[in-house]
């Protein structure tokens, strides 16, 4: 899988043909250190959450705090937020797609998406929580299935 070697983590084989090398950096302060790594398709699932967290609160976000503002005040905020997410997101999906297509890409990122919106819609911008939350998430299993079950 990858070792770490004085602060850089390496991926010296590819889990899927036709992609190359994985290079991927921890952030700085884990030089020299000896951590413990993540299986590949766990790293970028928690970038993603991670990701995804700044996302809904760039696009979400201002509705609580900034309904009273013009709107290209919220629009540039959210850019600068949005920042964060893209930093996170990009090596995600490179680490990703060295063990996922990207339709199955593509249904991860919507089913993380919709574990972070539904607390962060509850519990932040105050919406009463709905069965339609339930149901929207059983369909979200079941593309899951049919993206990853194995080919026919």
């Amino acid at each position: 899988m990858g070792h770490l070697r004085s602060g850089w983590l390496f991926y010296t084989r590819s889990l899927r043909p036709g992609v190359g090398t994985v290079i991927f950096q921890p952030v700085p302060w884990l030089r020299g250190r000896a951590t413990p790594t993540l299986p590949i398709p766990a790293q970028p699932v928690l970038l993603l959450v991670a990701s995804n967290v700044f996302m809904t609160l760039a696009w979400y976000g201002h509705l609580r705090h900034q309904a009273a503002a013009p709107w290209w005040v919220a629009a540039l905020a959210s850019w600068g937020i949005a920042f964060f997410e893209y930093m996170l997101q990009a090596p995600a999906n490179r680490i990703d797609h060295t063990v996922f297509s990207v339709a199955q890409l593509k249904i991860l990122q919507e089913v993380v998406t919709l574990a972070v919106f539904a607390p962060f819609a509850v519990l932040y911008l105050r919406e009463t929580p709905r069965l339609d939350f339930l149901w929207a998430g059983l369909w979200m299993v079941g593309a899951v299935y049919f993206m990853f079950r194995p080919a026919a």
